[in-house]
């Protein structure tokens, strides 16, 4: 399916814009199996909406998948496709939307396909966990990227070599990846003021309700304020530290000194804001951190504990099944058959 849409090319394409070449830029998008639709939906859109408002076609993009086939996304939508991706015609820009358990299935095909994209001169892009298909594909040596939050640390372990941050989204040269969600409308729409002005780019944010173009360095996550709920400074930095001290737990009196309370004075402020104590919470978010490497990474079952602080299986394997209800063996083997649970 052929679809007209505005878009914008990243930096050092700009040779291919449609100011420079007088005709609309080809934008392909690569759906992944059971890619993620808010992604995709949010990339797509402004690039409509930009035609929309300047009242012309700047662009045309068409969908493809590996197979030809309509594709499933993770909602269980399924979106008709014009044909095979490695069939397809050269594009001027071309964005790979990811989802779930994009790092298990075999994409070679798809890798070598993106590969002779990029060396026809095609800025190459991705949304979501995009991001591992072209990490895989050697397409982002030497360039800088992003993924969503909870698929950071597996890429990261499988491709330490890569400059990959936490970034909402990342553009460089012809290089451009968004963490997913709503963050893909964000870079869609930088680009938009980057290729056609803000004038544009307003009218599209402003057809999407979406009232800022958020910077590209502004954090995925919420804040902890909004997150727990609460408001206290002291709670909010310990439990910042805590978030950010997993492989090197920090101990009750380290985490009392550094807000200047006593370890009895730190319990009581956990229990009355959250109902636990600093121990339990603190043990809750390297479990949960430890469920996300399970999830999303072939990392050893050994590494991943103590990856979280743990100093033996044994006890990791207990909190864990203490805490999620089955072992991490049970986890692992469950994501091996079905894949990745994140939607």
């Amino acid at each position: 399916m052929t679809i007209a849409a505005g878009a914008t090319c990243p930096a050092g394409v700009a040779a291919a814009s449609e100011a420079v070449t007088g005709r609309a830029i080809s934008v392909g998008f690569m759906l992944v199996d059971r890619f993620s639709m808010i992604a995709f939906s949010s990339a797509i859109e402004p690039l409509r909406l930009a035609n929309r408002a300047v009242g012309r076609d700047l662009y045309r993009f068409s969908l493809w998948s590996e197979d030809g086939t309509k594709c499933t996304a993770s909602n269980g939508i399924e979106v008709k496709v014009a044909g095979r991706f490695c069939d397809a015609q050269d594009f001027d820009m071309l964005v790979v939307c990811g989802g779930i358990d994009i790092q298990h299935p075999d994409h070679r095909a798809l890798h070598s396909a993106l590969r002779r994209c990029s060396a026809r001169g095609a800025a190459i892009g991705a949304v979501c966990t995009g991001t591992y298909v072209l990490a895989k594909a050697g397409l982002l040596d030497g360039y800088r990227a992003t993924i969503h939050w909870e698929n950071l640390p597996g890429l990261v372990s499988e491709h330490d070599g890569l400059e990959i941050g936490s970034d909402l989204f990342e553009i460089d040269r012809n290089r451009f990846t968004c963490a997913g969600g709503t963050a893909a409308a964000d870079m869609m729409l930088s680009l938009i003021v980057r290729d056609h002005g803000p004038s544009v780019a307003s009218e599209v944010a402003d057809q999407l309700i979406h009232h800022r173009i958020r910077e590209s360095g502004e954090r995925q996550r919420m804040d902890l304020r909004m997150r727990l709920g609460v408001s206290h400074p002291k709670l909010l930095r310990v439990v910042g530290l805590m978030e950010t001290s997993l492989a090197e737990p920090l101990g009750s009196q380290e985490l009392a000194d550094a807000v200047q309370l006593s370890t009895r004075q730190l319990e009581r402020l956990f229990l009355k804001y959250l109902g636990r104590s600093p121990a339990k919470h603190y043990l809750r978010i390297r479990l949960e951190h430890a469920r996300n490497l399970i999830r999303q990474t072939a990392m050893p079952l050994l590494s991943v504990a103590f990856e979280c602080g743990f100093t033996s299986a044994s006890h990791f394997s207990k909190a864990y099944l203490d805490c999620f209800g089955q072992p991490p063996s049970a986890e692992r083997k469950l994501v091996q058959t079905q894949g990745s649970v994140r939607a």
